[in-house]
């Protein structure tokens, strides 16, 4: 209904009715008009604002979706290190471990990544800390997995030396001693017969006569022979692999510095030079440049029982000729 309005009149002390101008009609509706507008916008940019255009919404969901894929990816990222892990311990404590190799060296396989930023180019994407860990755990897979395929490239290779690998390490006696009668002291510490002071001793000793034969335990390679101080006449063969041996205490050489020798093949006799207090052979057996227990290594001459009584005789703090 449209509006009347008066205004009072004191003279005749009556209401006059006032008919506006057109100017002023339009000014009115022309200010409705703006008013309806202003409200009509800011309703509309309220709405927009607490829920968002179309577009918008549409792009929320296609980010949220971004995201939770990118949340997948990431757990099986992490499923797949996971795997990668189990074969790394593996390759290092059971495939190594079985051709007598190093494990692949920790250094190796976390080595990161130096220099510069490698992802500051990401950084100023949306959702930029989830693209960066993916990215950082797609690098470390990548790299990591590189790294293990080397290193079954390298069991490969083991494989195909494996029958060479297993005639060189050493694996008999280096004396004749089926009955054992020959085994005099063993590896660890010992009362020294000159000093009578406790010192160790790095290898086993087999009583034997002056000239008595002496084996190479594996195929390898003489790289020593001659005097050495302490041992006497001595040889030492590099059986590769790791592995060395050193005859010591010797009467005479029966073989030639750079020969190639098999196992069983006779190396010297048996003697008493250098520090030595009877007719013996001393005998070490070198890993990589450590010397080990000798005992572990005759598993081609000794039976079971055998091996158990040599671990008992050798074990004993008798007379030690060196």
């Amino acid at each position: 209904m449209r509006k009347v309005y008066y205004i009072y009149n004191p003279q005749t002390q009556t209401y006059d009715r006032i008919y506006p101008t057109l100017r002023q009609r339009t000014m009115s509706i022309l200010r409705r008009l703006f008013m309806g507008m202003g409200l009509g916008a800011g309703a509309f940019l309220l709405l927009l604002f607490l829920f968002g255009s179309p577009s918008e919404k549409q792009l929320r969901i296609q980010n949220s979706q971004l995201q939770a894929q990118y949340n997948v990816l990431s757990r099986r990222m992490d499923e797949a290190l996971g795997v990668l892990k189990d074969l790394q311990q593996r390759d290092d404590n059971l495939y190594r471990v079985i051709f007598g190799a190093d494990p692949v060296s920790a250094a190796i396989r976390k080595a990161g990544y130096g220099g510069t930023n490698r992802y500051e180019h990401l950084s100023n994407m949306k959702n930029a800390q989830i693209i960066i860990n993916n990215t950082q755990k797609l690098d470390l897979l990548n790299k990591q997995l590189y790294i293990q395929s080397r290193s079954y490239d390298d069991l490969l290779g083991m494989c195909r030396n494996y029958e060479e690998m297993l005639q060189s390490i050493p694996a008999i006696q280096p004396v004749s001693n089926k009955d054992l009668r020959q085994t005099a002291s063993g590896y660890g510490m010992r009362i020294d017969p000159i000093y009578n002071t406790r010192k160790f001793h790095a290898g086993m000793d087999f009583s034997a006569a002056i000239g008595t034969d002496v084996y190479a335990t594996g195929n390898g390679i003489v790289v020593k022979m001659g005097w050495q101080s302490g041992y006497g006449n001595t040889v030492e063969i590099d059986h590769g692999f790791g592995y060395k041996t050193v005859y010591a205490h010797l009467h005479e050489f029966r073989t030639t510095l750079g020969k190639k020798v098999v196992r069983g093949e006779v190396i010297a006799g048996v003697g008493n030079t250098g520090k030595s207090t009877g007719p013996h052979l001393h005998y070490e057996v070198h890993v990589k440049g450590q010397h080990v227990n000798p005992i572990n290594y005759y598993f081609m001459d000794l039976a079971p029982v055998d091996y158990d009584k040599m671990i008992q005789m050798a074990a004993n703090h008798g007379k030690v000729f060196d």
